[in-house]
């Protein structure tokens, strides 16, 4: 389900006043009222957008639970029908003229509301029935798996049964990202359309790589002579590769060196991250007395 901002959409602030709502949204009202933008099927859906918005903010408790829970938490919570249900447009809908003396909840099905005898929205035709609710399963996924893709079978509640089912993971699926089983959500309770599993990736640590985005990072050791003298070393890589890297005279500690193309694939296209060397330089606590001398020669010569 897509994130709906309702401040946003009424143009107001998080810590707008209910004065401040309801005279954004008196304001939006007049100017997207079917009765006053006619034939306008952009203005409509404003309305319809500005009126939910108005709605939610405008009581005490739904607003504390969509703060609490934001948009998709909020929508799990509550459907078209509870949204709308003890919403009171009257007062405002008199001042415009457009009737109506008071706001009542609709019936299954179909979503419908009325402003005394019609619905919320003027004379727009009954909306579909309202779908059931989308679920989220977070599932946690290796370097590896991201980065060659994989099979997974998940187990979650479906219709009231705890259903199992191989999901094929593919490759590039890092932290965040998502992919759709259509119907596999909650049902309707108004006789709508079941609603969407979205199985969703967390990416687990890594003993050796860590990963920003689709970018991979992987620290190396190296002596104190080989940062000053240069060498070189070998790099592993995700796929079980291993790359020399050369190492250039006078590296300084904490250098990040790259390796394009080296990183996790994207989900779309061939496109991959690349992945970053962090030179480590080992800068010795302890010296024995012959490396004490060298050193001591070393800075008496102006190094």
């Amino acid at each position: 389900m897509p994130e709906k901002d309702y401040y946003k959409i009424l143009g107001v602030d998080k810590k707008a006043s209910d004065t401040e709502i309801k005279k954004a949204y008196r304001k939006l009202a007049m100017k997207y009222h079917p009765d006053h933008a006619k034939g306008d099927k952009a203005a409509e859906d404003k309305f319809k957008q500005v009126s939910e918005a108005y709605a939610v903010l405008s009581d005490t408790e739904k607003r504390k639970q969509y703060d609490q829970f934001g948009s998709t938490g909020f929508h799990q919570r509550f459907s078209q029908e509870d949204i709308f249900r003890g919403a009171d447009f009257s007062d405002i809908f008199r001042e415009f003229g457009f009737g109506g003396s008071n706001f009542s909840g609709g019936r299954r099905g179909g979503a419908r509301f009325s402003f005394g005898g019609g619905n919320p929205f003027g004379n727009f035709q009954q909306q579909a029935p309202v779908k059931g609710s989308d679920l989220i399963y977070e599932l946690p996924l290796t370097l590896n798996e991201i980065a060659t893709g994989t099979s997974k079978t998940i187990s979650f509640q479906h219709k009231g049964q705890n259903e199992k089912i191989t999901v094929k993971i593919p490759k590039g699926m890092i932290s965040g990202k998502k992919i759709r089983l259509a119907g596999k959500g909650e049902m309707s309770p108004y006789g709508g359309p079941a609603g969407d599993l979205y199985i969703q990736s967390k990416v687990l640590d890594d003993p050796v790589f860590r990963s920003d985005e689709h970018d991979l990072y992987i620290e190396h050791k190296i002596k104190l002579t080989e940062a000053i003298l240069g060498t070189g070393i070998s790099v592993p890589t995700i796929t079980g590769k291993a790359l020399n890297l050369k190492i250039p005279a006078g590296t300084k500690h904490k250098t990040k060196m790259r390796l394009s193309g080296h990183g996790l694939p994207h989900m779309q296209g061939r496109a991959k991250g690349d992945l970053y060397v962090i030179i480590d330089v080992n800068i010795p606590k302890q010296l024995t007395s012959e490396q004490r001398k060298l050193i001591d020669k070393l800075a008496a010569s102006g190094l």
